[in-house]
């Protein structure tokens, strides 16, 4: 009687925790974007090339984990002020620490299905900052400036 009641608790406990990534993280992730100077128009486009926000700096924004199936979404912010040199930033995912946990606390599901199909095995940095360069009067064109990600 006690060895089922304690195999009945190890198996909730081990179908709680599949999908760690998932439970722990969720599918989303505000990102905090800013820039020098502040007040910069910015777009935000996914992987596809279709525009997921559009705003000024600073703002918070909270974008989707994952694009799919093992694949996690991917998104290009693009920042412009008038008198300024326009910045554009990849802004890329990692595995989250939490998908690795699904190999230790034994959660097979959420390893291979759970956390793959949700996207909740992959994390953002915190912030964006974009630094865009005066331009220089009488110059025709523009440069990427540098944008930091943390």
């Amino acid at each position: 009687m006690i060895r089922l009641s304690q195999a009945a608790v190890a198996a909730a406990v081990v179908v709680c925790l599949s999908g760690c990534a998932s439970i722990f993280n969720g599918t989303t992730q505000p990102v905090a974007f800013s820039s020098a100077p502040q007040g910069a128009a910015m777009t935000i486009t996914n992987r596809a090339g279709e525009p997921v926000h559009t705003g000024t700096t600073p703002s918070t924004v909270t974008l989707k984990r994952g694009a799919g199936y093992f694949k996690s979404e991917a998104y290009t912010v693009t920042m412009k002020k008038e008198g300024f040199a326009d910045a554009s930033q990849q802004v890329d995912s990692q595995v989250s620490g939490w998908y690795v946990a699904n190999i230790m606390l034994g959660g097979l599901l959420g390893m291979l299905i759970v956390d793959p199909a949700s996207g909740g095995m992959y994390t953002f940095p915190d912030t964006v900052k974009g630094t865009l360069a005066p331009t220089v009067a009488g110059v025709v064109g523009t440069s990427a400036a540098p944008v930091t990600v943390k």
